[in-house]
C-alpha cells in the first residue's frame, strides 16, 4: 500500500462509552498519512479495519466486514498485542468520539508492582511503574483530563507528574486508582491543590487491609473535596465472604469516602452480590438505604 492514500475504518468492539485511546492514535497517524479514516460502515468497502477490544468479555464483532485486511488489537484478545512505537506517540485524534472532546485521556505511567492475580497490568507492563510521556502529549487545552494509569503512586516521578497536572489548570480525574499504601504527606499536599474531578483508590481483600484502612483514614484530613469525588474500589466475588464485603463498604462509608463494588468475573456472581453491587453503586439508593439488610429485604431479593 505504500505510495496509495488508505481508506481505514475503526471499530470500538466494547462501545461502552469510554473512548478507546489505541483507535484515537491510530486515527491520527493514518490521517497523518493522508488516509482517510472513519468509524467502519458495514455497508462500505476499506484497504484496512482496525477492531480494539479492552475487555475480554466484550462480544466480538461478528458482522461481515468488507475489507482487504482486519488487525485485532488490544487487551480483550491479546495482551501482548501493542501499538508500533510511530503509532503509539501520536496525539489522539479526539474528533473520533465527539461527545468526549471536552476531555483528554492518556497514560503518564505504565506497570505496576503488585501483580494482582485478578488484573493484567503487571503481566502486560511489567512490575516496576516507569513513566511514559508529558500531559503535553495528550492534551491540548481540555478542561478534563482523565489520567488512565494502573499505578501512578508507585513511580519514582510521582511528584513530578502531580506538579505538572496541577500546571494544567484543568479538572483531574485519576481513573483507575492511587494505590493509598504509597501514599506520602508531600505527595497528599500536592493532590489536594488540583482541581480534582475523581481519585480512585482501591480496598480489594484482606491482604495489607490494616495499612489500607490506616493510610485511608490518615490521609482523609488532607481532601477537602465531597466524599463523592473520593471514591474507593471494593473488589467482590473474588475471594472475600458477603460479611466481608459489607464490612469495607461499611466502613470506608464511616471514613468519609464513596465505596464502589467491582465485580470480579459478573457472570458467575450470585444474586446477592450482584444486588450488593447495585445497592452500593446508585448512590441515590446507597444514601436513601443505610443498611444492605433493609434493601434486601424490601424486594431485592424477589
Amino acid at each position: 500500500m505504500e505510495g496509495k492514500k488508505m481508506k481505514i475504518g475503526l471499530i470500538d468492539v466494547d462501545s461502552h462509552n469510554f473512548p478507546n485511546l489505541p483507535l484515537m492514535k491510530i486515527s491520527a497517524w493514518h490521517k497523518a498519512q493522508g488516509d482517510e479514516v472513519e468509524i467502519a460502515n458495514n455497508f462500505l468497502k476499506y484497504d484496512r479495519v482496525y477492531q480494539a477490544k479492552v475487555f475480554t468479555f466484550s462480544p466480538d464483532e461478528n458482522t461481515y466486514i468488507n475489507a482487504k485486511e482486519i488487525i485485532k488489537g488490544g487487551t480483550g484478545y491479546d495482551i501482548k498485542n501493542l501499538l508500533p512505537a510511530e503509532i503509539e506517540k501520536a496525539f489522539p485524534d479526539y474528533s473520533l468520539y465527539p461527545n468526549h472532546e471536552g476531555s483528554a485521556y492518556g497514560f503518564m505511567t505504565r506497570g505496576c508492582p503488585n501483580n494482582c492475580g485478578f488484573c493484567i497490568v503487571t503481566p502486560k507492563e511489567g512490575r516496576k511503574s516507569y513513566r511514559v510521556a508529558e500531559v503535553k502529549d495528550f492534551w491540548n487545552g481540555q478542561k478534563e483530563i482523565k489520567i488512565l494509569d494502573a499505578n501512578l503512586t508507585a513511580s519514582p516521578d510521582a511528584l513530578e507528574i502531580i506538579r505538572e497536572l496541577k500546571g494544567t489548570k484543568a479538572w483531574i480525574d485519576f481513573t483507575q486508582g492511587l494505590d493509598i499504601r504509597l501514599m506520602t504527606e508531600e505527595m497528599a499536599h500536592e493532590i489536594q491543590q488540583l482541581k480534582l474531578k475523581m481519585m480512585h483508590f482501591a480496598w480489594d481483600g484482606e491482604k495489607q487491609e490494616k495499612t489500607i484502612k490506616a493510610q485511608l483514614k490518615k490521609y482523609r484530613k488532607y481532601w477537602t473535596h465531597d466524599d463523592r469525588r473520593l471514591r474507593v474500589y471494593v473488589l467482590v466475588n473474588y475471594g472475600t465472604t458477603h460479611e466481608y464485603d459489607l464490612e469495607r463498604i461499611y466502613k470506608i462509608k464511616e471514613m468519609g469516602y464513596d465505596p464502589f463494588v467491582m465485580i470480579y468475573e459478573k457472570a458467575t456472581a450470585d444474586k446477592r452480590t450482584r444486588q450488593l453491587a447495585r445497592w452500593c453503586n446508585n448512590k441515590y439508593i446507597f444514601r436513601a438505604c443505610a443498611e444492605f439488610k433493609d434493601y434486601w429485604k424490601k424486594g431485592a431479593k424477589k
